[in-house]
């Protein structure tokens, strides 16, 4: 069985589980989407939202978060890790977008990625998930489930991503990426399939013996 082959099977063991996929970072428009994934990096989804709700009805704009200060911002992200790093860039990004964007979250790689604190993956998620334009959001998380169920070889997430986009026709990448969270957190645990549990694993890999080592990001 080829990569294009298993790619096949995947998308269908998905598709069935996973019908719809809500965006886990709960958020109120597109600038606050742009906050939540940045203050997701080395956090959950969860922690995120457990601190995001008591933020978001008061605070949702990014002239909001100018006027707080970055202090009053670390105070009300504190229980999140590396809470000073990403409060510092919440405060310049808010910045700038009201100097160079009137206020408005960017629609494109371009400008978002020039925006304090976001990097590639960060922009791909709001691409993807704010303004549904077809993005293939890749962290450690999917590097590691798409080296595993034998996708891509890459070293890191860079050329996952784009060994992804080659096995995947366009339309299901934003879906796909979800899908992909969803069922390695539900199914494909890092500690606990290790290639040999899973629905996914044993249909691509019916004699897998041994734990699959997968590479770093």
């Amino acid at each position: 069985m080829n990569e294009v082959q298993r790619s096949k099977i995947i998308l269908k063991i998905l598709n069935r589980i996973y019908p719809k996929t809500p965006i886990p970072l709960k958020h109120r428009n597109k600038f606050t989407l742009l906050v939540s994934v940045l203050l997701s990096a080395q956090t959950t989804d969860v922690n995120v939202n457990k601190v995001t709700k008591n933020i978001y009805p008061k605070y949702n704009e990014p002239e909001h978060f100018v006027k707080l200060g970055r202090k009053k911002i670390e105070k009300l992200i504190k229980s999140i890790g590396i809470f000073r790093v990403k409060a510092k860039s919440v405060y310049l990004l808010s910045k700038q977008l009201i100097e160079k964007h009137n206020g408005k979250v960017p629609d494109n790689f371009e400008d978002l990625e020039k925006l304090p604190g976001v990097g590639h993956k960060t922009a791909s998620v709001v691409m993807s998930q704010g303004f549904s334009y077809p993005a293939f959001p890749v962290d450690t998380h999917i590097h590691r489930l798409a080296q595993r169920w034998g996708l891509t070889n890459g070293k890191n997430v860079i050329q996952t991503e784009k060994d992804l986009k080659k096995l995947f026709p366009k339309k299901f990448w934003n879906k796909l990426h979800l899908q992909i969270i969803y069922y390695g957190r539900e199914y494909c645990k890092a500690r606990e399939c290790y290639g040999l549990t899973c629905k996914i694993c044993t249909t691509c890999y019916p004699n897998r013996k041994s734990p699959i080592k997968t590479k770093k990001a």
